[in-house]
């Protein structure tokens, strides 16, 4: 009897441990660049810049996740050009090179290489990889989440006021809320997934941020805060679904549930789509 579609794919495991080895070789690629200090680094015209060491670490990942029977997988990534044959494939890696390029170019660790592999619009598999500190953490789906091998957990956290947040000061502090936020430890990390990463290890409470995401600034974080058993939703608690012919998410709301909830129910008079905000 032939083979299935199906059953030729790799298993999960195998796209497991693939994607940690290629994310360790092109974190190990941008620390080069980075002790080197030989990058350029340019503007894409969206106001975010690049450089010579997002689109070599694009490179790597590209060809270690695209090899063999990997080669009918869907590709989206930051750093390469749409390809809408995506959207009909099983499987799709969704990669950012270097998520914090401007951290990377200011020399702040800040920055990760991310990637996670979807299925039916959903994260099965992801690593968030910080070079400069050595922190990898990874998931796959219903087999929890880890850095560094130390599995994770959300820190419980349930009250608003006092919690360590992760977002922009100013806009806690905008005139425009219903009733102002609580005295909050804010802080904040260029790189959305390390931010993301960083609640599902608990060392953070929460991450807000109320503009629009990339597919690869939230697919690899989101299953890692779903395998903490965290949450990851938009402003308005709509859950998150990948691949589709616009990769982007409204907002990023994440902490663990008792907070999430407390967060939606500030965030639920703001329209579904936040750049009516702005007009």
């Amino acid at each position: 009897m032939p083979e299935t579609d199906e059953a030729a794919l790799p298993s999960l495991a195998d796209d497991h441990a693939l994607l940690i080895d290629a994310v360790r070789e092109a974190g190990a690629d941008v620390m080069r660049h980075y002790r080197e200090r030989r990058f350029d680094a340019w503007d894409k015209g969206d106001a975010s810049p690049v450089t010579d060491a997002d689109i070599a670490a694009n490179v790597i990942l590209r060809k270690r996740l695209t090899k063999g029977r990997r080669a009918r997988y869907g590709w989206l990534s930051e750093e390469s050009a749409e390809d809408p044959t995506r959207q009909a494939a099983d499987r799709v890696w969704i990669v950012d090179p270097i998520d914090g390029t401007r951290a990377f170019i200011d020399r702040r660790a800040e920055f990760t290489v991310c990637a996670a592999l979807i299925e039916r619009g959903q994260a099965v598999a992801s690593v968030i990889y910080n070079p400069l500190t050595d922190e990898l953490f990874e998931a796959v789906a219903g087999g929890g989440a880890r850095c560094n091998g130390t599995p994770l957990r959300h820190s419980g956290r349930s009250d608003l006021s006092g919690c360590r947040m992760l977002g922009a000061s100013y806009m806690f502090k905008h005139p425009g809320w219903p009733k102002p936020w609580p005295d909050m430890a804010i802080s904040y990390r260029n790189s959305t997934s390390y931010r993301m990463a960083l609640v599902a290890a608990g060392a953070q409470d929460a991450a807000l941020a109320l503009l629009p995401k990339a597919d690869w600034d939230v697919a690899p974080g989101t299953l890692l805060l779903e395998e903490a058993g965290a949450q990851a939703s938009d402003h308005l608690g709509g859950n998150y679904q990948f691949n589709q012919p616009t990769p982007w998410q409204p907002a990023l709301v994440c902490a663990a549930p008792d907070l999430h909830h407390q967060l939606l129910a500030r965030l639920d008079h703001l329209p579904a789509d936040l750049k009516e905000l702005a007009t």
